[in-house]
């Protein structure tokens, strides 16, 4: 079957109605559709810029950073909860390259929280190539709340908890 010819059908089904053996799918095969957004509450548009290619011409590893920053500070607007008092640090950060992009491009990256933690978040992102049309990378972030100071892990109230609940457009983790 093309990848990018999945119908909403296929979507739908558990994980192990699409893969028979009862395997559990790789990250790639995961994001590997047309549809790799449609389970990501926030998309944000970043357009590659050329001066932030490597000598390859590949857009350089670093920069996958700044863009999930972008997206993640973005997402937290959305819920109100940036640049009104939050103080939050960047305790982890990953990333998978799964192709090289060039420039020009646009990446759609995908932002959502994976798991919502007494006082840490951890976000799940995809990097969607519109030249390519496929999933170019995937990352995840653990960020934690701090108290204003920035000293202490400060719990999230609930209303944060409620905001975050209320925003996503997928089941997540929270403990």
């Amino acid at each position: 079957m093309n990848q990018s010819m999945i119908t909403k059908q296929t979507i739908d089904q558990s994980p192990a109605d699409q893969n028979p053996s009862n395997q559990q799918p790789t990250k790639q095969q995961a994001y590997d559709d047309s549809h790799a957004l449609a389970g990501f509450a926030c998309v944000y548009q970043q357009n590659v810029v050329w001066g932030e290619l490597d000598a390859f011409n590949h857009l350089n590893n670093v920069v996958y950073y700044r863009y999930a920053e972008s997206a993640r500070i973005d997402y937290l607007c959305k819920l109100g909860l940036f640049g009104s008092g939050e103080v939050m640090v960047l305790a982890q950060s990953s990333c998978t390259y799964l192709r090289p992009v060039h420039f020009p491009d646009c990446l759609q990256i995908g932002v959502r929280c994976k798991k919502l933690g007494t006082t840490s978040m951890v976000f799940e992102y995809c990097f969607y190539s519109e030249q390519q049309q496929a999933v170019v990378a995937t990352a995840e972030v653990v960020v934690v709340s701090l108290d204003e100071s920035g000293t202490r892990k400060q719990p999230w109230t609930q209303e944060q908890r409620q905001r975050v609940q209320d925003f996503e457009i997928h089941n997540f983790e929270i403990s």
